[in-house]
């Protein structure tokens, strides 16, 4: 079943590469398409109230809508300066601890500059998990260990099960305070990207099997790459409808 989804993945890349270079225009409205839809679905899965059109209006127009809380235009803002990050990291083909702190920094600085870039210094519990995530005293050296595997064995692995256990890793390891759902997403997908693979965006309406396939994966991680393997297919059928490009059967 994997093996079929990456091969579809690999076919669907090959029709879109005929259109690459991306560059100039188009690859400032590509970006700015996908920030839109990266930014409301990664907020919505952690709670944010916002709708992707009250999303669009707050970065293209910077309106704010009476009767939301004020932590989730925080989080909107936030999630959209570290996706701009996320793609001037594209050409670089690594992914370093620095990076990610970086990378929570510009999501969380306006929620809690305390904590923006740093790993937490206090236990916390996932909600409806029954495993425990990093101790705080051993963040650290995990996150150390997880840069490692990034720069040893990324080309052992297809770019997209790469980044779903990227994904994974990182999640896992739950290295801040708040934001580390969101962060791994964004670091998952920079995987995809300097890769030249489309991102994988999760809608709300599959909240549920991905945080089942995210839990299972504790044991075993292949419905949760099947389940990334999926998403990025989504994606890139939508880009290749916005690009005019005919969906090839596989």
């Amino acid at each position: 079943m994997l093996q079929n989804k990456l091969k579809k993945i690999d076919f669907y890349k090959i029709e879109l590469d005929k259109k690459r270079p991306f560059e100039g225009h188009l690859l400032e409205q590509i970006k700015n398409y996908y920030k839109i839809g990266l930014t409301y679905s990664s907020n919505a899965l952690e709670g944010n109230t916002l709708t992707e059109s009250e999303t669009k209006v707050l970065l293209e127009d910077g309106l704010t809508v009476g009767g939301k809380p004020f932590k989730d235009f925080l989080e909107t803002e936030g999630h959209a300066k570290a996706y701009d990050y996320m793609f001037s990291l594209i050409n670089s083909n690594k992914i370093t601890k620095e990076n990610i702190l970086e990378m929570h920094h510009l999501f969380y600085n306006s929620i809690d500059p305390k904590n923006a870039g740093k790993y937490r210094d206090v236990e916390v519990l996932i909600t409806g998990s029954k495993y425990p995530v990093c101790p705080v005293e051993e963040i650290e050296a995990q996150m150390d260990e997880l840069c490692k595997w990034i720069n040893e064995k990324r080309q052992d692995y297809h770019p997209v099960v790469f980044a779903a256990l990227l994904h994974k890793k990182l999640v896992f390891i739950h290295p801040f305070v708040d934001g580390n759902g969101r962060i791994s997403r964004l670091i998952m997908n920079l995987a995809l990207i300097q890769k030249g693979y489309m991102i994988a965006i999760i809608p709300p309406v599959l909240r549920q099997e991905y945080i089942y396939d995210l839990e299972t994966a504790h044991e075993d991680d292949t419905k949760f790459i099947e389940f990334i393997a999926d998403r990025v297919i989504e994606t890139q059928k939508d880009n290749m409808r916005l690009l005019n490009i005919k969906i090839p059967k596989v």
